[in-house]
């Protein structure tokens, strides 16, 4: 496996007890949290992990390496003017960009071109590096510099931004054909070495809903069958005050379908196998990464502490931790275009891991083909057990 991920499936995160190389999850001086650090990369963590073992957030991980002696990472401080940085991106060449949430990394390779902003909304719109990115949660951004482990490999350049909280929102990594002297000149343009970004603890707090109870759902049933644009979903359940689940529930049976735990799975051998176009969305509060086109390789990974599901094609990755997901639901939402439907799979918090739809343009019906996919999936919770 090539990609950032797959290279430090294993070994798996808890073979490595918290507070390894001595530092104890309160002591977070920059000298202890760059030595902790370094030795649980060394050991083969990936950031994400390393930080999680040093009870710290990625991003005041990577905060601490910003100040004092050099060590093998070594970050700087971005100014915040980000839509501005994307823009700047498009002379690089391909680039890799990541985004996850907790339980999925969504890896693609392309060019960032057509970058725009309206207010705190964001656009990348190319066929390879597809982001909505949602701006007031861009907290803080490093220039990444990672030293090879190994002799004769270059140096990891890489832009990485946080949430207030220090959960990663959005990566951008260089590939053997990125011009490299033109994305260390973005690194210089946007440093702000003077910079201390700050970062809260624990978890962002989640927007209030109403319970079950208080939802009129008559009129939740009645405002989804009026829907004319996908994307007015979101105002819907801004409107109800309700989670998306939680809307998937309360229209069981008429717009929602429960489908079985391995239907993700399926859905990605199903497409592979014929060659079936999709539009793989995964996110997180901050920004949305989008895959249109076809899924090839599908790849199970078993490990002594997680399962991984795979997809490993050349320009798109895809790691999504299918002992993690809860709940999936097959979704259809009326549009002028007609019916457009989705699989939506959430973990055990209720969190949305990705969603999947057929591969389709603005103004044009969903393809039939994609439709009948969705329907084999539906398949009776008894017999899938």
């Amino acid at each position: 496996m090539s990609s950032v991920l797959s290279a430090a499936l294993v070994p798996d995160a808890a073979a490595i007890p918290p507070g390894a190389g001595g530092l104890h999850p309160a002591a977070t001086s920059g000298g202890a949290v760059r030595t902790a650090f370094e030795a649980l990369r060394q050991s083969g963590l990936r950031a994400r992990d390393a930080a999680e073992r040093l009870g710290l957030s990625e991003g005041a991980v990577l905060a601490a390496h910003s100040e004092g002696a050099p060590a093998r990472l070594r970050t700087v401080p971005l100014n915040g003017h980000w839509v501005d940085l994307l823009k700047a991106l498009e002379p690089c060449g391909p680039l890799m960009a990541l985004t996850r949430n907790h339980s999925v990394v969504h890896e693609k390779t392309g060019v960032y071109r057509r970058v725009s902003a309206q207010g705190e909304v964001g656009l990348v719109l190319d066929r390879d590096i597809d982001l909505r990115l949602f701006l007031s949660h861009w907290h803080a951004g490093f220039a990444v510099r990672e030293a090879p482990l190994r002799e004769g490999e270059f140096e990891a350049l890489s832009l990485q931004f946080f949430d207030a909280w220090g959960h990663a929102v959005h990566k951008v990594f260089v590939r053997e054909a990125s011009d490299r002297a033109a994305l260390e000149a973005v690194m210089a343009r946007f440093a702000a070495p003077e910079a201390r970004p700050q970062f809260a603890l624990g978890q962002a707090p989640k927007p209030e809903r109403l319970a079950d109870a208080h939802i009129d759902v008559q009129a939740l049933r009645a405002d989804w069958a009026a829907l004319r644009d996908t994307h007015e979903f979101f105002s819907l359940l801004k409107r109800h005050r309700l989670d998306r689940q939680q809307s998937f529930r309360l229209t069981e049976g008429l717009f929602t379908t429960r489908l079985a735990s391995d239907a993700i799975a399926r859905l990605l051998h199903l497409a592979a196998a014929s060659g079936l176009g999709l539009m793989v969305f995964v996110g997180n509060a901050a920004c949305i990464q989008i895959h249109s086109g076809p899924v090839q390789r599908i790849v199970p990974l078993q490990t002594a502490t997680a399962q991984w599901l795979n997809v490993m094609d050349p320009g798109f990755n895809l790691h999504l931790r299918s002992d993690r997901v809860a709940q999936v639901w097959a979704v259809h939402k009326p549009s002028e275009d007609g019916t457009v439907s989705s699989v939506e799979a959430f973990d055990a918090d209720g969190e949305l891991m990705l969603m999947v739809f057929g591969e389709r343009k603005p103004g044009q019906p969903q393809d039939p083909a994609w439709r009948e996919l969705v329907q084999t999936l539906v398949t009776p919770l008894s017999e899938a057990a």
